[in-house]
């Protein structure tokens, strides 16, 4: 058995002979060994050592192996005892394992005998180690990147992704800025066939445009000035996986071009190359600005919206999905509390209820930001008016998600009124509001018509 020289056991033995033998025996194993001649003063390396197992006699003057069993889960819970007694009997292994021992070896003991037991406690170790790391992932991956509501808006949503998401269809993703268009990406991304491979992500608002094409397409060395190596692009880092790219319609029409090409024929050319590399990537845009006035006006290449406008994803605003707010606040109150290393706050009634009321321009980006203020700033574990910016507390509140239908109106009018003002909710999305409404998409279309 090998084992990293890093693996420290704590050897407890007041036997000298003893103890030199067994620290002999863990040494020509590659441990490190720190020795204690009494419990006492094992407690005392406990302390200012970390130690990976723990390995005593049961015997010893002023402080037994059990109670120093019983002390080290005061000061190192995480780490397992292994008694070593030549006193040993049925009732003590009992009572040792109750009392939280790992394991128990009779002396005299073959050196197998206690090697297997330690193998077998460092195994256990790693594997809890891999699994709190995997929860840590796992944790972190579902708060950062969850899409939280339970509104019809957001239902349709996660309909939308749960369709398409199988697929290799191109997607569009259109939102306000903060509607949270990245994690519906990668949510799109998590439960396609390319989970296991790369998810890249691009501004392409963030990125000059003389920079750009070399960002997307990578390039040569020499290519330009400045270009003293061989760079990748993000199409090729993406390779069998997914590239998303954010506020796409901000691109130049020369990258345009270029950008058809690689959908249309799957390969890309990098900067100062005149070979061709084959990418298999999938493409997942997003815009917060309206891509068929773009066309129209000759802002954006129509052949190229075609491309990328294979499926089309509306993420709603925060304002048309109010009933999602008080989720998404009682979710970011955990994450950045348990970011700060603070116990989870909660908002007072007239608090909570502005936020509910306010208009939230800024969308779910805004709603977080204002969120993670207020955990911060608190030195209480109730977060009031004080706790929010001046812009939120001044605002003028939302109308909220209700209409005003005077009695006697005729039932065919408060019908129209409420398609029409769902509609609104909706930003015009007929299929959405259909959904909103609980009607099939032609009922929608019938009543317009008969308007």
């Amino acid at each position: 058995m090998t084992v990293s020289p890093r693996r420290t056991i704590l050897l407890v033995e007041d036997d000298d002979a003893n103890r030199a033998s067994v620290a002999k025996i863990l040494q020509k194993e590659n441990f490190r060994v720190i020795e204690a001649s009494d419990g006492r003063a094992g407690l005392d390396l406990l302390r200012k050592e970390e130690v990976d197992l723990i390995l005593t006699d049961f015997k010893m003057p002023s402080m037994d192996g059990m109670d120093l069993l019983k002390a080290s889960r005061a000061i190192r819970p995480h780490v397992d005892v292994v008694l070593m007694t030549a006193h040993g009997t049925i009732e003590t292994a009992v009572e040792a394992i109750k009392e939280g021992a790992y394991d128990f070896i009779p002396k005299p003991f073959k050196r197998a005998t206690l090697l297997r037991i330690i193998e077998k406690n460092l195994e256990k170790r790693a594997l809890i180690r891999e699994n709190e790391r995997l929860r840590g992932e796992l944790e972190r991956y579902q708060t950062e990147d969850q899409i939280i509501g339970q509104s019809g808006a957001i239902r349709h949503v996660l309909d939308m992704v749960t369709q398409v998401a199988p697929s290799s269809a191109t997607v569009l993703l259109q939102g306000e800025s903060g509607t949270g268009k990245e994690v519906v990406a990668k949510a799109i991304h998590r439960q396609s066939q390319r989970v296991h491979q790369p998810f890249i992500k691009m501004s392409c608002a963030a990125i000059p445009e003389t920079l750009l094409e070399a960002e997307l397409f990578g390039y040569e060395k020499g290519a330009f000035t400045g270009a003293v190596s061989r760079k990748e692009g993000r199409f090729e880092a993406a390779d069998r996986g997914t590239l998303f790219l954010d506020e796409i319609g901000e691109i130049s029409p020369a990258v345009q071009v270029k950008l058809l090409r690689v959908l249309q024929e799957g390969e890309i050319e990098r900067l100062g190359s005149t070979s061709t590399i084959q990418c298999d990537v999938r493409i997942i845009a997003a815009s917060n600005r309206d891509l068929e006035e773009a066309v129209a006006e000759k802002r954006f290449r129509e052949d190229l919206f075609y491309r990328i406008h294979v499926i089309k994803i509306t993420i709603p605003p925060l304002r048309s999905r109010r009933e999602d707010i008080p989720l998404l606040i009682d979710h970011f109150l955990r994450v950045h509390a348990k970011q700060n290393s603070k116990p989870v706050p909660t908002f007072s009634t007239d608090a909570r209820d502005l936020l509910l009321q306010y208009n939230w321009p800024g969308n779910v980006r805004e709603l977080e930001n204002v969120v993670e203020r207020a955990v911060v700033l608190a030195k209480e574990p109730k977060l009031t008016l004080e706790h929010l910016p001046e812009n939120v507390r001044k605002a003028p509140v939302a109308e909220g998600n209700r209409i005003s239908i005077p009695i006697g109106m005729p039932l065919e009018e408060v019908e129209a009124l409420l398609i029409r003002e769902t509609l609104k909710r909706a930003d015009g999305d007929k299929t959405l509001a259909a959904k909103l409404l609980g009607v099939a998409p032609r009922t929608i279309y019938r009543k317009l018509e008969g308007e």
